[in-house]
């Protein structure tokens, strides 16, 4: 992590909106609002971790941020500018990236490693020379920990690991300053998550690069991260720097979510009281009224059922979604 931040946002996001039209039947449809009303802003040399669920609406929040997915509603800002028109659009694929979940699906079978790193390269006509082209690919794949004889090889030979890799370095090709980070390390074995995590932290070191870091990790997102967001159903729910979250999280799910997390110490493990969630998760199809997490909250009230809190600042830089705050203890 970068030590000294520039405090001007990179990417602003306003009343971000992602509803999908869900058929129910006899011709009719019903909006599934996979992302409701999230606004976040994300500094230069940052890395915003987004937690939650699965089924949240993590992945859809970042798609959604590059346009992936047109945004049902709400806005979002990169370097100053709103992304509107399809020209703005463009621009922001040459400065803002994806690194996929799954290292064997985001990989065509069919590319070499050459063509795939350079993929990016081709499709915004960034290199007349083909030697140039290749230096290029060359170049990114050191970036990652790759060599040369890795270029002319096809994806299914290399390791989850090795795969990933090759995802990060396509993610590079256009010198992006902003990459969205959706569950990069999932899919892969626990030995290779923190080499694959501390390349992440040296490459963003090194390109002063700008994170969105989505993942339902814990103690991945902390070790990542300089701010944590942390979402239900399609809501967010809380937004601090990530010590402030992990030692005083203030929304019961978040409280929840942190008592989960493993301790290493025994004695600590043993004095951690697990706080355990009653139900399920309601369908985004059927959200409650009101605020989405108080259907599995102990501290629900009248209120909670009448009107979704506020998302607001409790503390410098805390924020939070409760209408409940001062009950919870």
């Amino acid at each position: 992590m970068i030590e000294q931040k520039k405090h001007s946002p990179l990417v602003e996001v306003k009343g971000l909106k992602q509803y999908f039209d869900i058929d129910v039947g006899f011709f009719r449809t019903k909006p599934l609002k996979a992302v409701d009303d999230v606004s976040f802003t994300i500094n230069r040399g940052e890395t915003l971790g987004l937690v939650g669920e699965s089924g949240c609406g993590k992945t859809t929040v970042g798609r959604s941020m590059l346009h992936l997915y047109k945004p049902t509603g709400g806005e979002v800002w990169f370097d100053g500018q709103k992304m509107e028109t399809p020209e703005d659009i463009r621009n922001l694929r040459k400065k803002a990236t994806m690194v996929f979940q799954d290292p064997y699906s985001s990989l065509n079978p069919r590319m070499t490693v050459s063509d795939i790193v350079a993929e990016p390269l081709d499709v915004h006509k960034m290199y007349k020379d083909k030697a140039k082209r290749n230096a290029r690919v060359l170049e990114l794949l050191e970036l990652v920990g790759l060599n040369s004889e890795h270029a002319s090889r096809y994806a299914h030979e290399f390791s989850g690991g090795q795969r990933q890799r090759i995802g990060i370095a396509r993610s590079l090709a256009i010198n992006p300053g902003f990459i969205v980070c959706d569950e990069p390390v999932s899919a892969l074995d626990v030995s290779i998550q923190a080499q694959v995590i501390n390349m992440f932290d040296e490459l963003q070191e090194r390109l002063q690069l700008t994170y969105l870091f989505i993942a339902h990790d814990l103690l991945v997102v902390r070790h990542i991260s300089d701010r944590i967001a942390v979402m239900y159903l399609g809501k967010m729910v809380e937004l601090a720097p990530a010590e402030e979250i992990y030692n005083h999280p203030l929304h019961p799910y978040s409280r929840s979510l942190l008592s989960s997390v493993p301790l290493p110490d025994p004695r600590m493990a043993r004095a951690n009281k697990r706080i355990v969630l009653k139900g399920d998760i309601p369908s985004p199809l059927n959200a409650p009224s009101g605020c989405p997490f108080r259907t599995r909250c102990q501290y629900a009230a009248e209120v909670c059922a009448q009107s979704m809190p506020p998302f607001e600042e409790v503390k410098p830089g805390h924020f939070v979604a409760c209408h409940r705050l001062e009950h919870i203890h």
